[in-house]
């Protein structure tokens, strides 16, 4: 039935383009769930020991299922520590949790792990994925964003203050606007910034264009959970969005432009730099003047070089009187300024001869007076609005930028609301303020099923970033809303969301396989058990990182450089960190080049960064085992596991085993297992001649095994 209404719903489509008429919703579009507001639901009479459990128990009756019974304790504190920060219980966690008998001792277990920092990092990576988060600009150059981490902390703080979710979603698309003296706002609007940027191109008009397409199929997908991209050529072909809704959506952001040299200082701060600066910029002045008099001839060069590579229009743009500049004109000529603006750096190579003898000279004398200089001023890579009147935004014919029709003012989907913004308070304020509404029945319901689809691995509607008609629909869609209802009523918070989640039976039970549930629902749809699923690259190289005791718990700050496998060469560049204890650090700071990702984070199938990531693929390939056993990394990470286990725990075997295995697994090993780890201990030390290499490699099989690389 569903195949054939979409089919008639092409087929209606069609003739309405070809006759020209003005589009009609179909009562399937205006009925469609995802669009109905958000309203609480009477909650079933179940057996169900929470709200959750009742919805989900109400609904698994209905089909003769059974669910699974609770997984054993230690199964549980390792699937929370896991979930809720990426990171293994430790030896001392689990036994204080084992010996708390106390009725809610999971519970304070579930405000422990949220309340940790390792919180916010676990939970940013989410975060970091939908947002096509990258510490450089992607395409050829693959050039370095020096400032973008900021982004990256500011999203890990916010995780861990539980900033309320409408705050930050405002934040993010318009945190200049509404927050105008708050420096984390201004960080936060970094978020439109991660778009990938081919910085060179020498075509600024489709340059300008591609990077709205990016911003408002990511705005789209991210917070309203719809595939806004489909109508930027026509009206969608599924969903109720028109093409003029995309381009009214683009007009919100007609008049931002990237501001990659936001300040984060408070006023006063900026009043002391610029007074010590001037101190600097007094005595350094004639040095200075000689340098930049010997730089003009070769800068002058290489602008008319550079700005030969241009069409005829842009050149004009970029030559004019500043003052006879369009509004369209500025948003050009922004687009090309740093293709033809050039750092003293890059102007002194061209230089030869007795000037690049005397620069050399002037630089070493310059150099004398770095006492006097402050140090670089914090800045954020952002967006920001021109200065000047927003230009026009046209619908376009194909999505081609130079084939404008006709056009709109900055407006929301015509379904929920047909009339165009007010935007007299600002444009992306306007947009954060409707998308971060209580009422908005989308991106209240996106968001409480990321949550979910984080915890379980599935949503409960299985597209995250697709709520339309080609997404999957809800497996329990009045659980969904009763979910959403309360998470807007309580503030927006995303902890209480989480412990409401984990205080239910649903997520406590176990994983175990149960035929005849599976043969009423293969799927897992009603949640009778929970998924057993693989951890990210990320949480594998973490937990490996904690159980060997040498994770570098440090937070915050600029991204870190691992060591690289041999071979591996990456276009822009990749120092790797010469302390080892730097390079520990936890894998969210790891630099992230959209051209190379980092080997192990790609053979465990981090996305592609150059897009919004909702769902992680998650495949089983011999890379992952390959990497598991030959890298360099993994096998020193196994020997330092295996000195700590050989140092704190005695000198008898069973007594060492032990403590592998609570480290690695938090529990002790079976008898079986425990005759096999000594049987290969033997085998293996009279393979390699050293007893200390021969619990290198049990080390090392205890971390490549699906226990360890697996939630359960």
């Amino acid at each position: 039935m569903r195949l054939v209404a979409v089919l008639l719903l092409i087929g209606a489509t069609a003739l309405l383009a070809e006759s020209g008429q003005k589009k009609e919703f179909t009562p399937m579009q205006k009925n469609w769930w995802a669009f109905q507001p958000v309203k609480k639901q009477t909650v079933p009479q179940s057996a169900g020991r929470t709200t959750i459990d009742k919805f989900l128990l109400a609904r698994m009756t209905g089909k003769g299922i059974t669910p699974n019974p609770q997984a054993d304790r230690t199964t549980l504190l390792r699937r929370a520590s896991l979930v809720l920060t990426g990171l293994p219980p430790t030896p001392e966690e689990t036994q204080a949790f084992l010996s708390d008998t106390s009725a809610n001792a999971f519970e304070k277990v579930i405000d422990r792990l949220l309340a940790s920092p390792q919180y916010g990092e676990r939970w940013a990576r989410h975060w970091l994925d939908l947002a096509r988060y990258a510490d450089s600009e992607g395409f050829k150059a693959d050039e370095t964003r020096p400032n973008v981490w900021r982004y990256r902390d500011y999203v890990i703080k916010s995780f861990n203050e539980d900033k309320p979710y409408d705050r930050f979603v405002k934040e993010q698309i318009a945190g200049d606007e509404l927050y105008p003296n708050n420096l984390d706002a201004k960080i936060a609007v970094g978020f439109n910034r991660h778009f990938p940027d081919e910085s060179n191109a020498a075509n600024i008009r489709q340059r300008r264009q591609e990077l709205m397409f990016d911003i408002v199929d990511t705005t789209g997908a991210v917070f309203l959970g719809m595939t806004f991209g489909c109508a930027k050529c026509h009206d969608h072909k599924f969903d109720p969005i028109l093409q003029k809704d995309y381009y009214r959506l683009q007009a919100f952001y007609a008049n931002t432009r990237i501001e990659d040299e936001a300040l984060l200082m408070s006023q006063e701060e900026q009043v002391n730099w610029k007074a010590q600066y001037g101190v600097w910029e007094a005595k350094t002045a004639n040095i200075r003047k000689e340098m930049q008099d010997i730089l003009s001839k070769p800068r002058q060069t290489f602008f008319e070089e550079r700005l030969s590579r241009f069409p005829d229009e842009i050149k004009e743009t970029i030559t004019m009187d500043a003052a006879k500049r369009t509004p369209e004109q500025w948003h050009m000529f922004m687009k090309a300024r740093t293709q033809v603006e050039f750092t003293d750096d890059e102007v002194a190579k061209k230089l030869r001869g007795a000037p690049q003898a005397r620069y050399k000279e002037l630089q070493n004398e310059l150099a004398k007076f770095d006492h006097l200089k402050p140090a670089d001023r914090p800045m954020a890579q952002t967006l920001a609005e021109m200065h000047t009147a927003a230009p026009k935004t046209h619908v376009l014919t194909n999505g081609n930028f130079d084939a404008p029709t006709q056009e709109v003012n900055p407006g929301f989907l015509t379904i929920l609301d047909p009339n165009d913004a007010d935007v007299s308070k600002g444009r992306r304020s306007a947009l954060a303020n409707w998308i971060a509404s209580a009422s908005n029945p989308l991106s209240t319901r996106v968001i409480v099923n990321r949550v979910w689809h984080y915890h379980f691995g599935r949503g409960l509607t299985a597209t995250p970033s697709d709520f339309g008609l080609m997404g999957d629909r809800p497996a329990n869609l009045p659980l969904l809303d009763q979910l959403t209802a309360d998470f807007v009523e309580n503030g927006w918070s995303m902890k209480r969301l989480h412990k409401q989640i984990m205080l239910s039976d649903a997520w406590r039970m176990s994983s175990a396989h149960n035929e005849a549930n599976a043969k009423l629902d293969p799927e897992n749809k009603l949640q009778w058990k929970f998924a057993r699923r693989r951890l990210e690259g990320e949480a594998v190289r973490d937990s490996m990182l904690q159980v060997a005791g040498r994770l570098n718990g440090k937070m915050y700050g600029e991204p870190v450089f691992p060591p690289l496998p041999a071979g591996v060469v990456t276009r822009g560049g990749w120092k790797s960190d010469e302390a080892t204890s730097n390079a520990d650090r936890r894998s969210v700071y790891i630099f992230v080049r959209r051209n190379t990702r980092y080997p192990m984070f790609d053979a465990f199938d981090m996305p592609d960064t150059h897009e919004s990531c909702a769902r992680r693929n998650v495949t089983v390939n011999p890379a992952q085992s390959l990497e598991l056993m030959n890298s360099r990394l993994v096998n020193e990470w196994s020997r330092s596991l295996a000195q700590r286990v050989r140092n704190d725990a005695g000198q008898t075997t069973d007594g060492m085993l032990d403590r592998a295995f609570r480290l690695a697994y938090q529990r002790t090993p079976r008898d079986v297992e425990r005759a096999d780890a000594k049987a290969f201990l033997a085998k293996q030390t009279q393979l390699t001649g050293s007893e200390e290499n021969a619990w290198q490699d049990l080390c090392q099989t205890l971390l490549n095994s699906n226990e360890f690389l697996y939630i359960n």
